[in-house]
């Protein structure tokens, strides 16, 4: 069963990956991104986000369950894929508005191309990407809390994370060292593929959220 789920599971994936592939079902993709962009926003993060958590409880416990809560998870991720289109045009527009106006170095060809997505990542994972995790992680111990019966509070929820480990290792640590390099290199795509290709790095996000909690 293990190694049954693991190809179904890459199948999935694989299934999803197909719209970057075949050209006829490229050019939908692109067409439906530009016209419905926080739509596919939504689903791109609901489909693949949910994959990424059901890798990571095959991950840790070894063997492919429902993540608790599922639904209410990829309804979650959903939401969060909205926002990171919203974010994602935000800074974008903004940092090319400010680098026109000289407050902030530009150069000339492929060098200026990295110097603006380098800018646009690490601005967006400094001051979004901590709140982003973070409104992750307290919607995650809610969800799990109500599936346990424990009818907390979402200040209770709050309550129960450990923060000082979320700031340490989610912020000190993937931040600089994984999100600003894969971001970066993410803003120097075409727009269009920029929210599919963070919804893929959802899972990884996932992983790594997991792998705190598991630390804890």
């Amino acid at each position: 069963m293990k190694k049954g789920g693991d190809f179904i599971w890459a199948a999935a994936l694989c299934s999803v990956s197909v719209f970057l592939i075949v050209p006829s079902l490229h050019r939908v993709f692109i067409q439906a991104t530009n016209a419905h962009p926080y739509l596919m926003g939504f689903v791109k993060f609901a489909i693949l986000a949910t994959m990424g958590e059901m890798l990571t409880v095959r991950i840790i416990s070894g063997e492919w369950r429902k993540p608790v809560g599922l639904y209410y998870k990829a309804f979650i991720w959903g939401f969060l894929g909205i926002s990171i289109v919203l974010m994602f045009g935000l800074f974008s527009e903004g940092v090319y508005g400010i680098v026109q106006k000289g407050l902030l170095p530009d150069a000339p060809g492929f060098a200026g191309k990295f110097l603006k997505a380098f800018y646009i990542g690490t601005l967006l994972n400094l001051t979004f990407g901590p709140a982003f995790m973070a409104v992750h992680r307290i919607s995650d111990t809610l969800i799990d809390l109500r599936a346990e019966g424990k009818r907390t509070t979402l200040v209770g929820a709050i309550g129960l994370i450990d923060w000082p480990e979320f700031l340490r290792f989610v912020v000190g640590k993937t931040i600089p060292y994984f999100w600003i390099p894969v971001q970066t290199l993410n803003f120097m795509l075409p727009p269009h593929y920029r929210i599919i290709v963070a919804a893929y790095l959802s899972i990884a996000l996932g992983l790594i959220l997991a792998y705190a909690r598991r630390r804890n």
